[in-house]
């Protein structure tokens, strides 16, 4: 399904908002080299290692009116161990608020098996969830992911700094996925928070895997490598205007 939408409360393109029950997380895989959370908790001040419950805004949902898109834990993940004590609380908002629809993004969907509240069933009808697939060493995430009920499931091909090889994951995202989320890296030209290369190919031969999967495809933005390779406007090339012809998507799952 496309659709164009315009963020409310967030500056991500493909969410309305962003809810954070806690904050603070571990970098896992190469794909946290430069995160983001790490650089802006820098900026205040605060140890981003340390996973702290959110004070003022764990019940920032119920305070959400009308329908809307809530990407979950921006600031960390989801089912990070150290969240174990508080993730049923979570759950609890999450069913009390059917009216929001939660986009749930991890790293470790190893762990969503065992940490799921005990009514989950065949996924909560408002919950999507997602995986980060930044490299090829992270393709495993597809698979284990497409084995937890779900009643959507997506993945986040960001940041994208390698060509993805996924012939042999056709048959399930054909089967088991409904989106895909497309990004390069953006990041600074020095210090600690930078970018790696980015290639159009990249992104153009994940567009075609996902269309014969027919997965809705959300392309957020081509990086600041392509900001200067293509000589784009924008800095972070978020500006789909900008973009070839051939990745001027932004769809959403039905």
């Amino acid at each position: 399904m496309k659709k164009n939408k315009i963020s409310v409360g967030t500056t991500i393109e493909w969410t309305d908002e962003t809810w954070n029950p806690w904050h603070g997380c571990h970098k896992i895989s190469d794909g946290c080299k430069f995160c983001y959370m790490y650089r802006d908790k820098m900026k205040y001040g605060q140890d981003a290692k340390v996973v702290v419950r959110g004070k003022s805004k764990f019940k920032y949902p119920y305070k959400l009116n009308g329908p809307k898109l809530v990407f979950t834990c921006s600031w960390s993940d989801f089912f990070i161990e150290n969240a174990d004590d508080w993730r049923d609380e979570a759950c609890e908002i999450i069913r009390n608020t059917p009216h929001l629809t939660y986009q749930i993004l991890t790293k470790r969907p190893e762990r969503i098996l065992d940490h799921l509240p005990d009514d989950w069933g065949d996924g909560y009808e408002n919950v999507w969830l997602g995986v980060t697939v930044e490299n090829n060493a992270t393709r495993h995430r597809i698979r284990t992911l497409s084995e937890v009920p779900a009643t959507v499931r997506f993945i986040s091909f960001e940041p994208l700094f390698e060509f993805l090889e996924l012939a042999d994951y056709m048959a399930i995202l054909i089967q088991y996925y409904h989106w895909a989320i497309l990004g390069g890296e953006s990041g600074n030209d020095n210090g600690f928070y930078r970018y790696r290369p980015c290639e159009l190919v990249w992104f153009e031969y994940l567009v075609d895997v996902c269309k014969m999967a027919q997965m809705a495809v959300f392309v957020k933005q081509l990086g600041t490598y392509l900001h200067y390779d293509l000589g784009l406007n924008d800095r972070h090339a978020r500006n789909v205007d900008e973009f070839p012809d051939s990745l001027k998507l932004r769809e959403f799952p039905a």
